[in-house]
Formats: structure tokens, C-alpha cells, sequence
């Protein structure tokens, strides 16, 4: 069934050609949204079913009375579907209701351009100004620097004082350098002192002269470089230990059991050590031989020989060390003892003193 023209609908309903009533072309937004609901022949009661507005929020846009309309963004959405209902243009209808009825809580900005205006009437004070402040600094600086400045007058060493003696008080001409002296050892074994005397009355045994104690010492090993804890510690504690495996630079190393089990594997840093146990039987296996040294009983024994080396080589090399350093004291002073006893055989005894009965002392009666 075709529909009559003029006929109102019930849900859309027609929409007014927007050349009819234009947004932008009304007094006000009210005026706009009021012609095209009377040129759309459609009621507010009509219009508040299509876009479920109240006719109370309608009425007061077609007024331009925006005090009664609820927060903004509820008035702009009434706005919106009033404009569209009505087949205007909602983008331009929410501009123009933003321009009639501004925000109150945006701050207003001043018009672009007057801080520009300002700055370029009074640019050429500022530049006057900025020079003014550029020559009053760089005058002071030179007033300081000239001030600063003295007049060059001779040193006052240049001249000999006059209460310096200008006499000859010494003959320089004998005098000669000697050669440089040599550069003693890094490491060397310091002579035993001995308080002379003092040995032989507190043990019975002469002290050895100062030949025997030079002989002594030109004969004795030097010293070596002792070990020096720079790091971590592992291992077995420093008193049941005659072997340190020692890191110069990061490497790895591994202790093997004669039976496959791993002792003790780790990545050593320049600096830490690994104390083996007195006894153990194992296989030290390391990334790199030269980034370890070897102490053997606190002295350096040098780098490690190999990849993998058994740990009872060094051990016995302790042993042996340890019999030999024992022999060696032992022999000394057996030396010293029998050179002792046969200072004292050489020494003449003192005579005797013949011991006289005391005399008694007479009685008187």
C-alpha cells in the first residue's frame, strides 16, 4: 500500500532536504533545529520517541536555552541525534553548539600572534639591553685581568745576597763518583744474628764465627716466591695441605678420582687456589697449564706441567722436600755441636785453687 505524500512515519519519518534549513546559515543553532522540525511537519513528542530525548531538553535547544541541559557530554550526544533526526549535518551541529555554548572549564587562550607582536615592538630594547650586559662583562673581566697584571722585576735569587760568603770553604776538585753499585737480589736469605756469647752460656754450645755463618748463607738456596692468597680457597684446609694449585687468569679445572668420580670441578679466577689434601690419589685435568701455578709446601714449583698431571707427582715432590729440608737440619747441627765440643776440648781449663782449713778465732776468758 502506498503511502499518501505529506504522510508522517511513525519511526524515521521524512527527512527535510538540509538546503531548506541550513545549520550554518540560521540566526542561531535553535533557529536551525526549529525550522527543520517545522518543515519536517513532525512534532517534539515525535521527535523525543525517535531519539529518546526529553521534550524538556528539546525545547530548550530550539530556545538556545542551554542552562537547563544536563553535563556537556550529554548535551552534545542530545545535539547530535536532534541534528541527525532531522537530516542536518551532526558534525556542523556540534560545532556551532560549542561555539554558542562554550566550556566553561577550558581555560581561554590569548589570540596567536600578540606574544609575537610584543616581542617584535620591543626587540630592538632587548637588543639594546643584551648589548649593554655583553660589554659590562666583558669590561670586567679585562679590568680584572689588568689589574692583575705586575710589572717584571728581576727574581729574587738572580742576586747572591750579601750576607752569603763568597769564599772557598771547600775543595771539590778530589772528589769522584764511585760506579753504581749493583742491584741486590729480589730474594735473599738474611744472615743469622747471634748475641755473642749468649748461645754458649745459655746451651753449653759455642755459636758459629762469622765465617761459618757466611759460608752458611752463600751456600743456602734463595729464596722462592711464596704463595700469596689473592682470591677464593678451596679445598682441603692450609694445615693438611703441602699442594696449591693457583689461578694467574680464569680457567678451568677438574679433579678426577682414580675411580671416574669428580672431586672437585670448577672455574678458577686470577687469584683463587685449590689446596689438595695430604695423600689424595687423583688427576688434575685444566683448560690450560700455563694459567695455573704450582706451591709445594708454601713455594712457587712453577707452572703446570700438562693438561693432566697426577696429583701424587706433587705430593711426593713435598715428601721429599720435607725429608730433605729435616736431613739438612739435622746435619747442621750435628756440625755444630761437634765444632762446639771441640772448641771447648782446646779451651785450657783453669788451675786449681788449693782450699786452706779456716783458722779459728781465739778465746778470751
Amino acid at each position: 500500500m502506498a503511502k499518501k505524500k505529506g504522510a508522517v512515519s511513525t519511526d524515521v519519518g521524512p527527512r527535510a532536504d538540509p538546503t531548506d534549513a541550513s545549520v550554518e546559515d540560521a540566526l542561531t543553532l535553535g533557529d536551525a533545529l526549529r525550522a527543520a522540525r517545522e518543515a519536517s511537519g513532525r512534532s517534539l513528542a515525535e521527535l523525543s520517541t525517535q531519539t529518546r530525548v526529553h521534550t524538556r531538553y528539546l525545547t530548550a535547544i530550539e530556545q538556545n536555552d542551554f542552562s537547563i541541559l544536563p553535563n556537556r557530554v550529554f548535551s552534545i550526544g542530545y545535539v547530535r541525534s536532534y541534528a541527525a533526526a532531522l537530516g542536518l549535518d551532526e558534525q556542523t551541529a556540534v560545532e556551532r553548539f560549542k561555539r554558542e555554548s562554550p566550556d566553561p572549564t577550558v581555560p581561554l587562550q590569548a589570540p596567536s600572534g600578540i606574544a609575537y607582536e610584543d616581542v617584535k615592538r620591543n626587540s630592538g630594547r632587548l637588543a639594546v639591553v643584551g648589548g649593554l650586559l655583553l660589554v659590562a662583562v666583558v669590561g670586567w673581566n679585562i679590568f680584572q685581568r689588568v689589574n692583575l697584571v705586575q710589572a717584571p722585576r728581576p727574581s729574587d735569587i738572580a742576586q747572591v745576597p750579601p750576607n752569603w760568603t763568597t769564599e772557598k770553604a771547600l775543595d771539590k776538585t778530589g772528589l769522584r763518583l764511585a760506579p753504581p753499585e749493583p742491584a741486590p737480589a729480589d730474594q735473599t736469605v738474611p744472615q743469622l744474628y747471634v748475641t755473642p756469647g749468649l748461645e754458649m752460656q745459655m746451651t753449653g754450645i759455642a755459636a758459629p764465627t762469622p765465617e761459618q755463618l757466611a759460608a752458611d748463607a752463600a751456600s743456602a738456596q734463595p729464596v722462592r716466591k711464596a704463595f700469596n692468597p689473592r682470591g677464593a680457597l678451596y679445598g682441603a684446609p692450609a694445615t693438611a695441605s703441602q699442594v696449591v694449585i693457583q689461578a694467574t687468569r680464569s680457567a678451568n679445572i677438574v679433579v678426577r678420582l682414580p675411580d671416574g668420580r669428580i672431586l672437585f670441578a670448577r672455574q678458577l679466577n686470577a687469584g683463587d687456589a685449590w689446596r689438595a689434601p695430604i695423600g689424595l690419589s687423583a688427576t688434575l685435568d685444566v683448560s690450560e697449564p700455563a694459567a695455573f701455578d704450582v706451591y709445594i709446601n708454601g713455594e712457587f714449583a712453577g707452572a703446570m706441567p700438562a693438561l693432566q698431571v697426577p696429583l701424587g707427582q706433587f705430593n711426593a715432590r713435598a715428601e721429599a722436600q720435607l725429608r730433605q729440608a729435616a736431613a739438612e737440619t739435622a746435619a747442621r747441627s750435628q756440625q755444630a755441636q761437634a765444632a762446639a765440643q771441640a772448641r771447648a776440648a782446646a779451651q785450657p781449663r783453669p788451675a786449681a785453687v788449693p782450699v786452706t782449713a779456716p783458722v779459728p778465732a781465739p778465746t778470751t776468758q
